[in-house]
């Protein structure tokens, strides 16, 4: 009975799996340009301040208003006055077109302009800044992908190892053979099918995780690319710097945003100025009345037209103080802007600083675990061929499938951090590869 569930077991862990997609790195990065939903709603805000840097938006442009009314009234009088129409009806009919054009207001519009070309500027910036964050997480969820494929290969290698361990020693058993040998074998058998299980799990959460970041159904199933290429140590440290300071998008956005702060500065400073308005207006109007008074003769009929032209002038004299107190809150607004700025900027070469030693660490890292797995690899090829001709205890055999697992383990867990380490790197500096 415990034989067939063993087989059992062993036809469920190596059931031939459906076709899956194929997905290359640069394909995913692709689809989640596209696709990603938070990218999306970044390339819409974008797209909005675009908008928003018209003329008109900034004030530069007159307004044309149009109007119109229609009205019918009744009337019943009784008097004795020579004024009235008695008892009547009138319709009126009127339209107007009025224009007014600001054409100065203390140089607010020039800074309304400025401030909303500022604006689409951050939020093309914002939106690099977010398709550098999201390429990131698409490209750190990938490499975690194929960092659970390429551990769940090496359990599979060492399942199958356990597998036809466990086969042999139960066919020694059956023929009087070492009960100890065999309860040994399946005692790995179980073990590593255990942590074979466990690791499809991972592997499951970290493809839906990538198909989230992609914005499609987190169980769409697909294979990847086993490789994760160690990356080149970072040469010349002041370089590094340079492009940062020129490239890094968290704080080209701080940058943007002092430009945004010192256009609101000019445009409090207007409300000191005097205001002056060009305006013209043009109306016409028929007024109907239809009286039962027969001193008329008819309907009384009336047309008009109307038309003005002229210069306003406003002048604010004393409003509280309130004008001064946004100049100076705007004023506030731009230290702080470039406080933020000094402050980025520091903060960037220290982390730059940092994540060079940390790659090169783990660049290191991956070379010694490199080493380490040669050797397991060696060792565990060389316990099969003496297991195979029944000169290596149980013990030994085992400790070496174990030396492998964890060399291999750490091998893999060296490659994604050492690349990781670089994305950062890169993601700091502007310039993010996908190799």
């Amino acid at each position: 009975m415990r034989t067939g569930i063993v087989t059992f077991m062993m036809l469920f862990l190596f059931s031939t799996a459906p076709a899956q997609e194929f997905l290359r790195l640069d394909e995913a990065v692709s689809i989640g340009l596209e696709r990603n939903h938070r990218l999306r709603i970044a390339r819409n805000d974008a797209e909005v301040a675009r908008n928003n840097t018209s003329r008109g938006s900034a004030g530069f442009l007159p307004t044309l208003d149009a109007t119109g009314s229609w009205s019918l009234s009744r009337s019943e009088q009784e008097t004795n006055s020579p004024f009235s129409f008695g008892n009547s009806d009138t319709r009126s009919a009127s339209a107007q077109l009025a224009l007014n054009w600001t054409l100065f207001d203390g140089f607010r519009m020039f800074a309304e302009n400025a401030r909303y070309e500022s604006l689409a500027e951050l939020g093309a910036t914002q939106t690099r800044n977010t398709v550098e964050q999201t390429v990131v997480g698409i490209v750190a969820a990938y490499m975690r992908v194929v960092q659970e494929a390429r551990l769940l290969d090496a359990l599979t290698r060492v399942l199958d190892i356990s597998r036809t361990r466990y086969e042999k020693e139960y066919a020694r058993r059956e023929l009087g053979g070492s009960s100890s040998d065999y309860f040994n074998a399946r005692i790995a058998l179980n073990s590593d099918s255990t942590a074979y299980l466990s690791q499809q799990l991972q592997l499951r959460i970290a493809r839906q995780q990538l198909n989230l970041l992609l914005g499609r159904p987190a169980e769409t199933d697909f294979d990847v690319v086993r490789e994760i290429a160690l990356p080149a140590a970072p040469s010349g440290f002041e370089d590094v710097i340079a492009r940062a300071r020129d490239r890094n998008a968290e704080v080209s956005v701080l940058r943007q945003n002092l430009l945004v702060a010192e256009t609101a500065v000019t445009s409090s400073r207007s409300s000191f100025f005097p205001r002056v308005n060009f305006f013209a207006n043009y109306g016409y109007s028929d007024r109907l009345t239809g009286t039962n008074d027969a001193r008329f003769n008819g309907d009384i009929s009336t047309q008009s037209t109307d038309a003005s032209v002229g210069l306003s002038l406003s002048f604010n004299l004393f409003n509280g103080f309130r004008n001064s107190t946004d100049v100076e809150n705007a004023q506030i607004e731009e230290r702080s802007a470039t406080a933020a700025v000094q402050e980025a900027e520091y903060r960037l070469e220290a982390l730059i600083r940092e994540q060079i030693h940390t790659l090169d660490t783990r660049l290191q890292a991956a070379i010694l675990a490199e080493n380490s797995l040669e050797a397991a690899t060696s060792n565990l090829d060389l316990q099969v061929e003496r297991y195979d001709t029944g000169t290596v205890t149980s013990l030994e055999f085992r400790d070496a499938q174990l030396q492998f697992v964890r060399a291999e383990t750490a091998h893999i867990v060296a490659l994604f951090q050492a690349r990781i380490a670089a994305l950062e790197l890169q993601r700091l500096t502007g310039d993010i590869s996908l190799r």
